[in-house]
């Protein structure tokens, strides 16, 4: 699996988890091609009709593809088609699992490289370590014929149990060899991060909502009440969405027997309810949950059913605002169409689904923008509120609709924690580079909580990064210096640790957790 080691969160990845995003259930209802309606026939004596007697040669497969996009484009923005060669990363990304080695890799100097075997997975237990370089799959060599890393999983990826022969350098021993492994389920994580941040104070930061994530957030919640966890900050930034089902799981955790949570209303007026059951483990406990401008779906269901039910502490800015429901129906020939078929509804009665139009209007995706210009992600009272559709919770609280869930708590976003591609990359690089030259030592030598503590603090790794950039920007702010000097410890945490890493030194000057050290000290 191909997965960036420098996790920042982009808008663009965002908008593809809402996208795939947000089922009611797993169910999938077929759809037939195949019966006698009008519209249907009418639609086959065209194609028909093209493919015999049409002047130029047409590829009639794609022609039927970009009509139903088109389609689904005059519905609604997240009625979408799956073509068939995209259903099985889609489903992968849902499913919370795939089938390969199980590798976190990137390209550099035309190989492929492992930045992390992956937890569980087959090359973790063949003994693949970080650093690897990958030099052939079977009898197909990969070093040295400029492949892109979408190139890459169609050689590592597989059915289950089959069997892949790497030929493996390693550059710490200055070795060539072979490892036989069988591909297996490799699980794609949904709880990027999980710890304690002081001694009554955990943290837990989920990704998506996918399969896997109730299991997962339970694995972190039990870890955590074990350390002597009291209050818990639930991290929902850049969470896109996914099963709702598991959404309100999570939501169970926190809420007393018998809550709702969520309901849904159907083109019918059915309603289908969700409520709270006995079995929340943490009912009792603080919470804080962090939001932006991209959590959107399953993570709206969550913050909204809280907020509603007067649980917690909402804390960020305003979220996406999507509250449309999509079941995922199979078109017969290995492609899908994900299709809206409900509004969901927080416990109050509010919809958070924002406005759109039914033509296409591509606005509805560059919200960010327009954010950016009302002054709405740097001031509270840029946000915009529709008296009409104001909803008061159980306490009194007033919440609002029409637009995504507005935290309890504001927080603008941190410009000065925004760095250009240039840096991203500068930065992403030399903390490979610097951590591929030494990684013998610097494994023996640091451990996590050592290395956020203590890494660096003379300077020299951060000025050598200076130095090798100094030509090319010789003018940088004290606050981007600053930043810069977080982003490369990061960075390099993030290449020896894993996301776990990154975050742990990101943390140290988030401004939304300082925000919940400073209300959890008022108490």
């Amino acid at each position: 699996m191909n997965k960036n080691n420098f996790p920042i969160y982009l808008s663009l990845a965002t908008v593809l988890g809402i996208l795939i995003g947000t089922f009611f259930s797993g169910s999938s209802n077929g759809l037939s091609l195949t019966s006698s309606s009008k519209n249907e026939a009418k639609i086959k004596r065209l194609m028909d009709y093209i493919e015999r007697d049409y002047v130029d040669d047409v590829n009639t497969d794609n022609l039927l593809d970009d009509a139903i996009t088109q389609m689904l484009g005059k519905l609604d923005p997240h009625s979408v088609y799956i073509p068939k060669e995209n259903l099985q990363a889609v489903q992968e990304n849902m499913q919370g699992k795939f089938v390969g080695i199980g590798v976190q890799f990137r390209m550099i100097n035309d190989s492929i490289t492992v930045i992390q075997p992956m937890k569980g997975g087959p090359s973790i237990k063949a003994g693949i370590k970080a650093g690897d370089r990958i030099i052939a799959a079977n009898k197909d060599t990969l070093s040295g014929r400029n492949l892109t890393s979408n190139d890459v999983p169609k050689f590592l990826k597989g059915q289950p149990d089959t069997n892949v022969k790497l030929q493996i350098y390693r550059k710490t021993n200055d070795s060539l060899f072979t490892v036989n492994l069988k591909r297996g389920d490799v699980n794609i994580k949904s709880v990027d991060l999980s710890y304690m941040m002081n001694d009554h104070i955990g943290y837990i930061k989920l990704d998506r909502f996918a399969r896997n994530t109730y299991r997962e957030f339970k694995a972190a919640l039990a870890d955590l009440n074990n350390e002597g966890m009291t209050d818990l900050v639930l991290d929902l930034r850049g969470n896109g969405g996914g099963f709702v089902d598991i959404a309100a799981r999570i939501v169970d955790e926190f809420l007393e027997d018998d809550k709702l949570i969520v309901f849904t209303k159907n083109n019918k007026g059915k309603i289908e309810k969700s409520f709270a059951s006995k079995r929340g483990e943490f009912e009792n406990g603080g919470l804080y949950v962090l939001i932006d401008e991209n959590s959107a779906s399953a993570s709206e269901i969550v913050a909204g059913a809280l907020q509603d039910n007067d649980k917690g502490t909402i804390i960020g800015r305003r979220s996406f605002g999507k509250g449309l429901v999509q079941i995922e129906m199979d078109l017969g020939d290995g492609s899908a169409v994900r299709l809206t078929t409900a509004r969901y509804y927080t416990p109050t009665g509010r919809s958070i689904q924002k406005p759109y139009s039914k033509n296409g209007d591509d606005s509805y995706y560059n919200d960010y923008q327009k954010r950016i210009r009302s002054g709405e992600l740097l001031n509270q009272d840029s946000i915009p509120v529709v008296d009409s559709l104001q909803f008061k919770t159980p306490k009194g609280k007033i919440v609002y609709g029409g637009g995504g869930i507005i935290p309890d708590v504001f927080v603008a976003v941190d410009t000065t924690a925004l760095l250009n591609n240039f840096y991203f990359r500068t930065v992403n690089n030399f903390a490979f580079d610097y951590v591929d030259k030494n990684r013998r030592e610097m494994t023996k030598r640091w451990t996590l909580d050592d290395f956020v503590e203590n890494f660096d603090k003379d300077d020299i790794v951060f000025q050598s990064y200076l130095s090798k950039i100094k030509e090319l920007n010789r003018r940088n702010s004290y606050r981007t210096i600053e930043t810069l000097r977080m982003y490369v410890k990061a960075s390099i945490a993030n290449v020896l640790f894993g996301d776990v890493g990154f975050y742990r030194i990101i943390h140290t000057n988030d401004k939304m957790l300082q925000k919940v050290l400073e209300l959890d000290s008022k108490k």
